[in-house]
């Protein structure tokens, strides 16, 4: 038996999967083995598998067998496994380590970097799998490396005919399941003379 995956916060008591065994005589259903952590309850004549206590999705996925037993001669019995997997899901936005950053630039610099941007997250798979972009970009003077967060100007700044001041907010996304999350940072770019 392989159930669909249940979600990592699937409320005690929820159904799983039901164990069917084709015999004669009433059959006693019980979970025999690989279960230690107590997850799962069944019942004893229905076969009817349910959450018996919250998942950890680091203890997944569990592999248990099931026993059935003739209801009247406990020598008689046979086991199934049953697997079951929990999906892990997106707890965590990525947060920067500050929401505001201030970088100075040289003006007449060509296209330059301007800082290297690191947000965390604290899922893990793909739910901590960080991507970045820019909100705002002020025109198209900056750019970001989507994979490694460094922040770059994309032609020179002439500090006499142009703003001396601009704020770029960037964003880390992560992959995530079953929504994609994203935390901000906003990079205030000051121009020198």
């Amino acid at each position: 038996y392989h159930p669909a995956p249940l979600p990592e916060k699937t409320p005690i008591d929820t159904f799983v999967v039901e164990i069917s065994a084709l015999y004669k005589l009433p059959v006693n259903y019980s979970i025999a083995s690989g279960d230690e952590k107590g997850y799962f309850i069944i019942h004893s004549s229905s076969g009817i598998i349910r959450t018996s206590t919250n998942l950890q999705v680091e203890d997944f996925p569990v592999n248990f067998k099931v026993r059935a037993t003739d209801s009247s001669n406990a020598t008689i019995f046979n086991e199934v496994e049953v697997k079951v997997e929990v999906i892990d899901e997106n707890n965590f936005s990525p947060v920067f380590p500050s929401s505001l950053l201030e970088e100075r630039l040289a003006e007449h610099l060509p296209a330059a970097q301007i800082v290297q941007l690191k947000a965390q997250d604290n899922d893990t798979g793909r739910n901590g799998f960080l991507t970045y972009g820019i909100l705002n970009g002020q025109g198209l003077k900056f750019r970001i490396n989507e994979t490694t967060g460094i922040l770059y100007s994309t032609a020179p700044f002439d500090y006499e005919e142009e703003p001396t001041e601009y704020q770029v907010v960037v964003y880390a996304e992560d992959d995530g399941i079953p929504e994609k999350k994203r935390g901000y940072c906003t990079v205030v770019i000051k121009i020198t003379d």
